[in-house]
């Protein structure tokens, strides 16, 4: 079985984006919570978006099962206050819950957050979380390192005030949370080539260098589009690790931390795979996602990320079982009872 772990619903219809541009226009306007209904979304547009998309590379790609979630890029934590995030939060995750109601053998769900700059993660968020996991039926959440989009003017995720009472939620739910950053207003930092690779690579040393997972040894992160820099320099963290002081990484982090496959090129994942244990690996393409054309050195899509690790040296039989299948089940413990995984077992 095949369980890719990193997908977004991206084709959303034109009426969805176009909301939260209004919502947002009236926020500033006012500086007051505009009282704005949603706009319909039907069954039949929710298909027109996922049958063309992200199902027909699943099947054309042989992807048995997607964990999906609202368009990161489009969380827009940096815009608004909590209650517009709110709104919007809800919205956009009603929508991944009906392409899982539509779609049941082939999606699942995991939840935008209503973060929002500025505020710590609280009890608006905290509901929002356990709706989804406890009546929607998701299985994790995406948890935003930068809420401020690119500033950095929140505190770093060792925050014991601001950020403790979120992990304590997400271990009594039982459910990890994928580190993704949304879009930036830094104009050094491009959203999807810079501002992603930076959120990870800043999450993975706010790991390395802090306690977090002395405090909660059953929390559990995923870090997305292979890592960040991690991988290409793990050499440095393990030795600036030494250097301070710390355990070795691989006591440190690696029991808590994975890392997923979006990176879209075969030395890459060749890197990826060689450097880091097959059991912190999960397959993931991001489709449809930052990167969808085609290589023109090797005339295949970059982001068919399983001809990658199908093609590489490194990827045994064994290593492939693990990162196809084996480590979701294991880091998303609640999708074992997806009707799909409980027959494949």
């Amino acid at each position: 079985m095949i369980i890719d772990c990193h997908g977004h619903f991206t084709t959303t219809p034109p009426q969805v984006a176009e909301f939260r541009l209004q919502q947002i226009a009236e926020y500033n306007r006012t500086g007051l919570t505009p009282n704005l209904v949603p706009p319909a979304v039907s069954d039949d547009e929710i298909r027109a978006g996922i049958s063309a998309n992200q199902l027909r590379k699943m099947q054309e790609r042989g992807v048995d099962l997607t964990i999906f979630s609202p368009r990161a890029v489009g969380m827009d934590h940096h815009y608004g206050n909590e209650d517009t995030n709110v709104q919007w939060a809800r919205y956009n995750n009603d929508l991944v819950h009906r392409v899982c109601q539509l779609y049941p053998d082939h999606f699942i769900g995991v939840c935008q957050l209503p973060q929002a700059s500025g505020v710590a993660p609280g009890p608006r968020v905290f509901e929002e979380l356990e709706r989804c996991i406890l009546e929607l039926g998701f299985i994790g959440a995406n948890l935003n390192p930068d809420p401020s989009g690119g500033r950095w003017t929140d505190p770093p995720l060792s925050d014991q005030k601001w950020w403790y009472p979120l992990y304590e939620k997400l271990v009594e739910l039982d459910v990890p949370a994928m580190i993704h950053v949304s879009g930036s207003c830094n104009p050094h930092f491009d959203p999807v080539a810079t501002h992603y690779i930076n959120g990870d690579t800043t999450a993975f040393v706010q790991f390395m260098t802090s306690d977090i997972f002395k405090d909660f040894p059953t929390l559990k992160f995923i870090i997305p589009h292979g890592g960040g820099a991690v991988p290409y320099h793990w050499g440095r963290y393990r030795g600036i690790a030494q250097d301070r002081g710390l355990e070795p990484l691989e006591q440190k982090v690696l029991g808590n931390v994975f890392f997923d496959t979006c990176v879209y090129h075969q030395a890459g994942i060749d890197l990826l795979l060689r450097v880091l244990p097959a059991e912190n690996i999960l397959f993931a393409s991001e489709t449809v996602g930052a990167v969808q054309g085609i290589d023109p050195l090797t005339s295949q899509y970059f982001d068919d990320t399983r001809k990658y690790i199908d093609a590489s040296p490194e990827a045994t039989t064994v290593k492939k079982q693990m990162i196809y299948e084996t480590n979701a089940l294991g880091v998303y413990s609640r999708l074992r009872a997806h009707p799909k995984c409980v027959s494949h077992t």
